[in-house]
């Protein structure tokens, strides 16, 4: 158990290592033209990145590392003497399964509280070295706030808070209560306020219509500008509790982009789940002794593991793109590998 998760640790520092090189060259422009710092990039940057996908990519690791481990046993033949001893493969397989679990409980651990917190400090790099260039000027502007609350911009401008050709409307019952209308509208960073400018207020009271209008006025609304801005990957910033929170926000708002955030919060728990199933498959597949030796269990591991991020891609474009619940899409590798990792257990020596 040790030497595997030695193993482990080994791989993941020399993929890791490798990562950072790669990074390293595709961000030192940025690096330098933002002037950021040396104990950023090191610490608020490459740490957070060594943690996130590092855990990210943990279990495909883990089933290299069983792989390696395994097939050096088998090419000694320790595993045909252990089975030959009278041990029983289930019993070959029990310390793998406890490293396992340590590792799974880890990555879960990890996905759901500490790496969020970690993702706050490199998104937060990442935004102001890095990903610097935000789009000023959103058209079109179309979102539900809360229950029977839209909103509409014509244009608004990110980077001066403002909206051109606001529309706020009211329903109730499929039926219109209230209509506010403005050629423009700011957004007061201090007061938290909106500023109108040349608006009217249309309101139907019993078939009747009334209608307000003047120059300005100061008033809450429920939405802020941060709503228009930022990233689908800001939300890797949030724990499990604040992610279900924020996910409940956003089917209120009517939000196009729940299929993402479920996807998130399923993949928090999948992933660390197929520690199991391609452990078994690593053991499974890499305790026989074949002709060409680790190179054929290594080549064999690589497959399989190009297969298995292949899976995950198709099945979220499908939950993201053609409707496919998110949860099914998510776990749908899972099971696929599951189905080979109970044939190649059933299949394994004896």
């Amino acid at each position: 158990m040790k030497r595997f998760i030695l193993t482990f640790f080994f791989i993941l520092g020399l993929i890791m290592s490798i990562a950072m090189i790669f990074d390293v060259s595709e961000q030192i422009d940025d690096f330098i033209r933002h002037d950021a710092p040396l104990g950023g990039i090191l610490i608020d940057y490459y740490l957070n990145f060594i943690l996130f996908y590092g855990n990210l990519f943990s279990p495909l690791l883990i089933f290299l590392s069983v792989i390696f481990f395994t097939s050096q046993l088998a090419n000694r033949s320790e595993i045909v003497a252990i089975l030959s001893s009278g041990v029983s493969f289930r019993r070959l397989m029990f310390p793998y399964f406890v490293s396992a679990t340590l590792l799974a409980g880890g990555s879960f651990y990890l996905n759901n509280y500490l790496v969020p917190m970690a993702n706050r400090t490199r998104i937060d790099f990442e935004n102001t070295y890095i990903n610097t260039y935000r789009r000023t000027l959103n058209h079109g502007v179309h979102k539900q706030i809360s229950p029977g609350q839209m909103i509409y911009f014509d244009k608004f401008n990110n980077k001066n808070k403002v909206g051109y050709q606001f529309t706020l409307e009211d329903w109730e019952d499929g039926e219109l209560q209230s209509k506010l209308f403005a050629n423009y509208v700011k957004w007061d960073s201090v007061s938290g306020d909106w500023t109108l400018e040349n608006y009217y207020i249309r309101t139907y009271v019993n078939g009747q219509e009334r209608v307000e209008d003047g120059k300005s006025l100061d008033t809450a609304l429920a939405f802020s500008p941060s709503e228009f801005v930022g990233r689908l990957e800001d939300i890797q910033r949030m724990n499990v509790d604040e992610l279900d929170e924020f996910i409940a926000e956003q089917r209120l708002k009517g939000s196009s982009n729940i299929p993402y955030y479920l996807i998130e919060k399923h993949s928090r728990n999948a992933l660390p789940f197929s520690t199991y199933i391609l452990t078994v498959i690593g053991v499974a597949m890499s305790s026989r002794k074949v002709r060409g030796g680790i190179g054929v269990h290594i080549a064999a591991g690589l497959l399989l593991t190009v297969t298995y991020i292949l899976a995950m891609k198709v099945t979220t474009v499908y939950a993201t793109n053609a409707g496919l619940d998110p949860l099914i899409a998510v776990w749908t590798p899972n099971a696929i590998f599951g189905v080979l990792a109970a044939y190649l257990y059933a299949k394994a020596p004896k």
